[in-house]
């Protein structure tokens, strides 16, 4: 009974209305992720694959076709039904969608090859996640935390400051997140590499994967729509008003309207054994 009770309540709010933008405008994993991935787990068609807090499926619909069986596990319905939505138009028709969070994940889902998590570890109780899928997870499998590295709150880009200089104007000065932007998002501590350190996992290691992404204004504009600490329900009906700001920001930086920027998209790979 303890374990219930370290068991977070998802915040329905946390993105709202977002999950049509998020499949647009987030940032993909470039083919070279899911390359790298296939080369270290040998991937070969067989298995399955268990991708948690999967969104609109930006990992398990890409991987599909790498696994005999996927299950993706969201918590958000909408998420989850733009996710069957993308996946019928590319016809992955292999993939099992589950409305839960990732801490209620049991044995009957039967055991794994992989688990994937995209940016959405840090929302979940990280230690008992971790717990659960050592016991999901075949003797030669493992898990991979995959990034993007886009994080405009930790970019030195002249372009990507500028934006979020407009955000701070408008929702205030804390990153927020839930609740309508009511919740001041923490950092996570501690950081991941510690919590998986301290897990029954034996291993891990990160590679990292340069690419390029170039956005426009309003490309970029609908990234800070999917983002929880930006989206469209936080400005109601000001939201025009802020477009306009955002719009003015960018391009007193980069007239051209096109912005460039080179990423590293990580693989956080953890072993069972």
């Amino acid at each position: 009974m303890t374990q219930l009770k370290t068991l977070p309540i998802y915040d329905p709010t946390l993105f709202e209305g977002a999950a049509e933008v998020y499949a647009q405008y987030r940032t993909k994993y470039p083919p070279e992720v899911f390359d790298k991935l296939t080369e270290i787990f040998n991937l070969n068609g067989q298995g399955r694959l268990l991708d948690l807090g999967t969104g609109p499926g930006l990992i398990a619909i890409p991987l599909s076709t790498q696994f005999q069986e996927v299950v993706a596990i969201d918590p958000d319905p909408e998420m989850l039904k733009e996710a069957q939505r993308q996946a019928a138009s590319l016809g992955a028709n292999n993939i099992t969608w589950l409305e839960q969070g990732a801490e209620l994940i049991d044995s009957s889902l039967g055991i794994f090859k992989l688990a994937t998590i995209g940016r959405a570890f840090h929302w979940m109780e990280r230690e008992l996640v971790l717990q659960r899928l050592y016991e999901l997870l075949a003797d030669d499998g493992g898990i991979a935390l995959l990034n993007t590295g886009d994080n405009p709150w930790q970019s030195s880009l002249p372009w990507k400051q500028a934006a979020i200089q407009v955000v701070k104007k408008w929702l205030g000065e804390e990153r927020r997140t839930g609740q309508r932007g009511q919740a001041i998002r923490k950092p996570v501590e501690p950081p991941h590499e510690v919590v998986i350190a301290n897990s029954a996992f034996a291993r891990q290691e990160v590679y990292e994967v340069p690419f390029e992404k170039s956005w426009t204004v309003s490309s970029y504009l609908g990234y800070l729509y999917s983002t929880a600490f930006s989206l469209k329900i936080f400005y109601g009906d000001k939201a025009e008003a802020f477009e306009a700001d955002i719009k003015e920001a960018l391009l007193a930086v980069e007239p051209s309207g096109e912005f460039k920027e080179e990423l590293k998209a990580t693989i956080h790979v953890v072993w069972k054994h």
